[in-house]
């Protein structure tokens, strides 16, 4: 199935199933518990990020190809960072290039982002994905900047504004992808295709990450998972291809779509 999250034409909040003519049907009830999807047309005024995470679980240097454009050591196990909910941005909202704490430096990151649809502690590899409710595209937006010279050490700081997360635009459940580790993975930036290739190329494997991230951790329903980047990010170029106001990015997924977002300055 694949299901957005949206706003009506009075401003209602809802789920809605995808048809395969584009439209949609309004789903009831818990889309971590019991729902189904009525015969109701959803009428959609606004389109969300498909899900409101609950928390924001990140992985990073977890492609081969990318840990070597950085000239990283291949990570002996997941690196973790967290993005705050605050990140959080719709498909076609913008990306805001922080002005208040400036940023010269603002990256795009094509990535597989996984969403937890129950609870789930110390789960083995081999059950991992029967915790995954589906799958979205995400852009890991990262301030270069803060993330390696001014955040003192850590990378959260660089990670952590307003708009640096943008989800969508819908998620395929986990059915309907039975392997996330063999799709196509892309971001195009202004009309050039900037990051091509394969999420087989990870480090980590989503089960691999999911047993790794829910040891002695509760993961609760809601938990989005960013997985990584493969290589081609825009600090790798010569020069650099930093994002500015005016740019448009698109992150491309095999079997989930396109999620696009213009990118403007902090207001």
């Amino acid at each position: 199935m694949k299901i957005i999250r949206y706003l009506d034409t009075k401003g209602n909040l809802h789920f809605g199933a995808e048809q395969e003519d584009g439209s949609a049907l309004r789903i009831e009830g818990d889309l971590f518990g019991d729902f189904e999807v009525t015969s109701e047309k959803a009428e959609v005024a606004k389109l969300l990020a498909p899900v409101a995470p609950t928390q924001i679980l990140c992985i990073g240097l977890n492609y081969k190809r990318h840990a070597e454009e950085t000239k990283a050591k291949m990570p002996e196990r997941p690196i973790l960072f967290v993005k705050g909910v605050n990140t959080l941005q719709h498909p076609g909202d913008p990306i805001e290039i922080p002005t208040a704490m400036a940023s010269a430096e603002v990256d795009y990151e094509c990535e597989l982002a996984v969403v937890i649809g129950k609870p789930c502690k110390n789960v083995k590899r081999e059950d991992a994905l029967d915790y995954v409710l589906g799958y979205t595209c995400a852009n890991d937006v990262s301030a270069r900047d803060w993330q390696i010279k001014l955040g003192g050490g850590q990378w959260c700081r660089g990670k952590f504004f307003d708009t640096f997360a943008p989800l969508g635009p819908r998620l395929v459940t986990a059915d309907e992808i039975t392997n996330p580790n063999a799709l196509k993975i892309a971001t195009i930036l202004n009309g050039e295709r900037v990051q091509d290739w394969n999420t087989d190329d990870m480090i980590f494997d989503v089960p691999a990450i999911i047993e790794f991230l829910s040891g002695s951790t509760t993961l609760v329903p809601g938990t989005v998972i960013l997985t990584g980047t493969p290589h081609g990010v825009g600090m790798a170029f010569d020069p650099p291809k930093w994002l500015k106001a005016g740019d448009e990015v698109t992150i491309e997924i095999e079997g989930i779509g396109s999620l696009t977002n213009p990118v403007k300055l902090e207001a």
